[in-house]
């Protein structure tokens, strides 16, 4: 009975359109009423939740990602991918791949580059005779890198969700995966581009070169940082991301000088009211997450699936038709924070490694970011595009493809994931 009031008014909350956290907050108050458990208790397990060090990193990822999107930084990018991979055939689509990459690297999310990337490429590409639809699957779908480049502030919160596994660790896991994600995408785009005979890029002056190989590879600074100080030991998490944002604001403010320092107002409003909605989560989940585990719902999860076939392949493959599934209905911080706890068990007991796990689940959950009915990215995007889901839906089935063969793959070849941080992270 207690599974049923915790899950079942959970999800009656959640049809009720109640936000994410207050979903969580109602249904574990709901659950340890019905148990008998001083409430107090579960308010402790809130506040719990984010007595944690690595969790200070969270904002000033936030507050890096906003200072670049603030300056210019991702036209730049687009600048510095247009001078790299422009003139081909379909340039401009290969383009728009290549700097979702660079931004996703800074930014660590996918929503926030298809806002940046997009409102610049979409109407460019439309501009040089692009399809409409393909314009914005191109934005849509390279924005999952977002998540899995590193610095991602999603995987600081699977490494408090899954108990505290190395965030450095995870960043490196999640770039091969990220790299390789991106460079099937442009395979795909440009095999479409070809067949549709979209445009080749136009060419860029000589002189301009040197000055926008410069400028990117400034912002990109920040994520080389960031990643550089984690990987050699020098600085943690906290510490890196503290110093990629003042490497941010001296960049942006003294070096691009594209705003007034006075902008640094609205930067720290946006960034605190994502903050205040990420922290909320992350507290009402660990309620919701202790409760799971007294009433025993991981384990109980990890029999039912194990018994339906004693195979493990059968077992991950199941694993990520829920991830998939819930991706599609839910965004992702409140499912990393709910599916980790329930989902961990499950695929450690199959051989999965943690972090191997973790790259696999925040890849599972991209996908239901461009994955109608409650894929944001897909919602922003069509809004940039000015046009309907149902047609950007539909002629999404190539980049579905090519996201569920590189899930696949990173999650039956381990070494995908696990190499880089067996040989960087100590």
């Amino acid at each position: 009975m207690g599974i049923l009031i915790l899950m079942g008014s959970f999800v009656l909350l959640l049809l009720l359109r109640v936000p994410v956290a207050l979903c969580l907050v109602v249904s574990s108050f709901l659950t340890g009423m019905y148990l008998d458990i001083d409430l107090a208790a579960l308010v402790q397990r809130m506040v719990g939740g984010l007595n944690s060090f690595s969790l200070l990193a969270i904002p000033f990822f936030i507050l890096a990602g906003e200072i670049m999107n603030e300056g210019g930084i991702s036209r730049r990018l687009i600048n510095l991918s247009n001078v790299i991979i422009g003139k081909v055939r379909g340039g401009l689509a290969m383009v728009n791949v290549l700097a979702s990459t660079f931004f996703g690297g800074i930014s660590g999310s996918a929503v926030a580059d298809v806002s940046s990337i997009g409102s610049v490429l979409i109407p460019m590409m439309k501009k040089k005779g692009y399809d409409s639809d393909y314009a914005v699957n191109v934005t849509i779908s390279s924005a999952a890198q977002g998540v899995m480049i590193p610095p991602s502030h999603n995987m600081i919160i699977y490494s408090t969700a899954a108990g505290g596994v190395s965030v450095g660790s995870l960043f490196m896991g999640g770039l091969v995966p990220g790299l390789l994600l991106g460079l099937v995408l442009m395979i795909i785009t440009y095999l479409i581009a070809v067949k549709r005979k979209y445009p080749k890029g136009e060419p860029i002056k000589r002189e301009e070169v040197p000055k926008i190989i410069r400028e990117g590879l400034l912002g990109l600074l920040t994520a080389v940082i960031i990643i550089g100080g984690i990987v050699s030991g020098i600085f943690t998490a906290t510490e890196s991301a503290a110093i990629g944002v003042l490497y941010a604001f001296i960049i942006t403010f003294f070096v691009y000088r594209d705003i007034p320092i006075s902008r640094m107002g609205i930067i720290l409003k946006r960034t605190f009211n994502t903050l205040a909605m990420v922290m909320f989560l992350i507290a009402a989940s660990s309620a919701f997450g202790w409760l799971l585990a007294l009433l025993k719902v991981p384990a109980m999860v990890t029999e039912g699936l194990i018994s339906i076939s004693p195979n493990d392949v059968v077992t991950l493959l199941l694993i990520l038709l829920i991830l998939l599934v819930l991706g599609m209905f839910m965004d992702m911080a409140p499912l990393i924070l709910i599916a980790t706890p329930i989902l961990l068990p499950v695929a450690t007991s199959v051989g999965m490694d943690p972090v191997q796990f973790g790259v696999v689940l925040i890849l599972s959950l991209a996908i239901g970011l461009v994955t109608p009915p409650v894929g944001t990215c897909m919602f922003v995007g069509c809004a940039i595009g000015k046009i309907p889901i149902e047609k950007s839906a539909k002629n999404m089935l190539p980049f579905y493809g090519a996201m569920i063969i590189v899930l696949l793959m990173i999650t039956f070849i381990p070494q995908l994931t696990l190499s880089l941080p067996e040989i960087l992270i100590k």
